[in-house]
This record gives C-alpha cells, sequence and structure tokens, in this order.
C-alpha cells in the first residue's frame, strides 16, 4: 500500500478471495459482511432520489452561484442539445469535438488566464487525466494529505514515486522534495471540499521553483468564486498562466453544469489530447453541458458580483453558527462545515435537518481525512438574508445534545 492510501478511501476493505470457502460460495458472498461492518459503523450509504421540484432549501448541492436553473443557462443547454444532438457521439478524438467543444475551452482558458484548455466528461476525470499524462517512471508526486479523492485515485493510476505531506504545509513539500533528482509534480486542492479552507498557492508555487517542480492545482471550488469576478483560485494567486503550473476544475460547480477541464500551457494541453487515457477512450461532454457551462460563464462575466456573493453568504453562516456556539470551519470560499460527535449524531442531525425542509451535506469516514463526521454546508449568492437565518435556526436547533 503507497501513502495515497492513507485518506479517502472507498470504504471496507474487501476481504481477499482466498479467505471465503471456494466450494459452493457466491462470488459476491463478502458483500453482505462489508455491508455489516459499514451499518455497525453508522457508515451505510444510500441514495435518495430527489423530484424536480424539491421543496428542500438545498445547502447541500455545489450550485455555488444559483446558475444551474437559471433561465439562461437552461436555454444554453437546450438550444446546444437541439442544435448538436443528445450526445457527443464518440471520443473526443474521433467524432465528440464539435465547434462548441472548442468555443468553450477557448473562452475558458481566455477567463482563467491560461494559453488553452481541455474539457472532459468530469472534473473527475480531468484530474486523472493530469496526473497520469503528466507523471511517470522517475517521478515524484507530491501530495497534500487532505487532497479530494480523484488527485488520490491518479497517484495510484499514476507509475510515479508518490509521498504524501501534511496537510497545507509548504515546508513539508519542500523537504519532501530536497534529494530528489528528476521530474517532479506538487498536487493540491486550491480548496478542500471538506472544511473550505483555501491552500496557501503562492507559498506552494515558491517552494515548487526552488526545486523546478510543476504545480497541479484542483480549483473544483474556487473556479467561479475566488479571484476577480471568479476567475478562480490560480488567479487570485497571481499564477495565471504561469509555465509551470497547471489547473483543473470542475463545470458542475460554480457554473451549474457538468464536465471537467484542465488549463494550463498550450504545450501541456496538446500533451494531453495525446496521452490522457481519460480524455482519449471516454466519450466526449455531452452538447448539452458544454453549452450550459458556456451560457454559465458568459453570464457569470456579465455579473462578476455573483461570486463576491456566494463568498459573503458563507461567511454569515459561519458567524452564525459560532455566534451560536457550534464548531463551525471558517470559510475561505463557500463550503462551510458544522462538527459532529460521532458519524452517528451526523447522520442523525442531516436527517432532522431534512424533516425541517433543509437539506444538508453529512461527511463521514472515509470521505473525511482526519475521520471527524461534519454537517457539510455550500453557499450559494442566490440566498437570502432570511433564507440563511432560518438555515442556522434549524441546525441549531436540530444539533446532538452533549
Amino acid at each position: 500500500m503507497d501513502s495515497t492510501d492513507r485518506t479517502q478511501q472507498a470504504g471496507p476493505s474487501r476481504p481477499c478471495p482466498g479467505d471465503r470457502e471456494r466450494t459452493g460460495s457466491s462470488p459476491f458472498g463478502w458483500i453482505a459482511e462489508q455491508d455489516r461492518i459499514r451499518r455497525a459503523a453508522g457508515l451505510r450509504r444510500e441514495l435518495r432520489p430527489r423530484p424536480a421540484d424539491s421543496p428542500l432549501l438545498d445547502l447541500a448541492g455545489n450550485d455555488y452561484l444559483g446558475l444551474t436553473r437559471h433561465p439562461e443557462v437552461t436555454r444554453a443547454g437546450a438550444d446546444a442539445c437541439l442544435r448538436w444532438g443528445a450526445g457527443a457521439t464518440g471520443s473526443r478524438l474521433v467524432t465528440g469535438s464539435t465547434a462548441l467543444h472548442a468555443e468553450l475551452e477557448a473562452e475558458i482558458a481566455d477567463f482563467t488566464g491560461f494559453e488553452a484548455a481541455l474539457v472532459l466528461a468530469s472534473g473527475y476525470a480531468a484530474n486523472l487525466a493530469a496526473v497520469t499524462a503528466l507523471t511517470g517512471p522517475g517521478t515524484l508526486l507530491v501530495a497534500d494529505a487532505a487532497n479530494h479523492a480523484s488527485l488520490i485515485d491518479g497517484c495510484r493510476l499514476s507509475r510515479a514515486a508518490k509521498e504524501v505531506v501534511r496537510h497545507a504545509d509548504p515546508d513539508a513539500v519542500r523537504k519532501a522534495l530536497d534529494g530528489h533528482h528528476g521530474p517532479a509534480v506538487v498536487l493540491s486542492d486550491a480548496v478542500f471540499s471538506v472544511d473550505g479552507d483555501a491552500a496557501p498557492l503562492p507559498a506552494l508555487a515558491a517552494a515548487c521553483r526552488e526545486y523546478g517542480a510543476a504545480l497541479l492545482v484542483d480549483d473544483a471550488h474556487g473556479f467561479g468564486v475566488l479571484g476577480d469576478g471568479g476567475r478562480g483560485s490560480l488567479a487570485a494567486a497571481g499564477l495565471a498562466g504561469a509555465p509551470d503550473v497547471v489547473g483543473t476544475a470542475t463545470l458542475s460547480k460554480a457554473l451549474g453544469a457538468q464536465g471537467g477541464v484542465v488549463i494550463g500551457p498550450a504545450a501541456v494541453i496538446e500533451h494531453l489530447v495525446n496521452a490522457a487515457r481519460t480524455f482519449i477512450f471516454d466519450t466526449g461532454l455531452a452538447p448539452a453541458a458544454a453549452g450550459a457551462a458556456l451560457g454559465a460563464l458568459r453570464l457569470l462575466r456579465r455579473e462578476p458580483e455573483r461570486a463576491g456573493r456566494s463568498r459573503a453568504v458563507a461567511l454569515d453562516f459561519h458567524r452564525l453558527l459560532t455566534e451560536a456556539g457550534l464548531d463551525a470551519s471558517a470559510p475561505d470560499a463557500c463550503v462551510v462545515s458544522v462538527r459532529a460527535p460521532s458519524p452517528e449524531a451526523a447522520f442523525a442531525w442531516a436527517a432532522a435537518c431534512r424533516d425541517e425542509g433543509l437539506a444538508v451535506g453529512c461527511f463521514r469516514p472515509p470521505s473525511v481525512p482526519d475521520g471527524v463526521s461534519r454537517l457539510r454546508l455550500t453557499a450559494r449568492c442566490d440566498l437570502t438574508d432570511a433564507q440563511v437565518a432560518g438555515a442556522v435556526e434549524i441546525i441549531v436547533r436540530t444539533a446532538p445534545r452533549a
């Protein structure tokens, strides 16, 4: 087991196939034991399909800019579907690239200040593409201990040496890079998805440059929210367009659509087109999603105040929750988490909020690298002050009692 296996496991480990009796047993018999373990630990998950018009106030999704149902965005997606078809029809290198994809990539690159961009089917696929295609034998990957699972899985799939370092610690990065001879890539979320804290990107970039390493940043929770008019964490850190920096992002959070993107130097993007397996072998992003993302990006450029409003709402959540005596994380973007005493308490708390008309995220192991369960709230720019106050009142009233 390499060091990237320390955090964010997919669940209880699967038993070795040799542990089951081979005669007369089901090849999936081990699943029942895994389900028993999950239930006993309070970690069982289940799908909960929502209706098109949910009565719940949604603080669980990631629609930071309130765009996923904006008429201009939904119309852009519908028009793209009618013009280009329901699907991309193939991988991007076969028939899955349209003029719409190219237009979206050009506008994202211009908006974020990088030379080029490459759109993929999801943010997860974008991270796998960037990590695996930019590394190989002899490369050292230095990863923040709190990175998202997609970066962790990219490390696992790469053929590089790996070292996990303390969370948000540039000196730990320096220590890991010191003495390594050969290419190196430092991986970090820009805004970490559990507590919503931001990485020290300028200091990380400085550490990388001392040792000639590249910096790869997942800006899923900063793109559209941080920086001038929502241009992202890299722009806010003065790293936009840097020749030694690559960014990834999702189109499903601030832009309210679907898909992922890699931004960086043109040579890097061209290399991904030729070497990234999750780009080469995956069907291209559906035109409706590409059209909706492009419509959302253009709306954000006209209404940049949306980014600032979403951050202000997050700060209001934090202030009101802490004033009420709850242990809430200080947000650097739009994520606020509230600690719970146990996985069972977090699950019951989230269920109580739902019963009161409020949808909140419930983060339990293995989704949290420190093992502490939380409610996770996401701020939206379209929330009113009354909605914020009402949500806080429900969270405080339903909080577990010590």
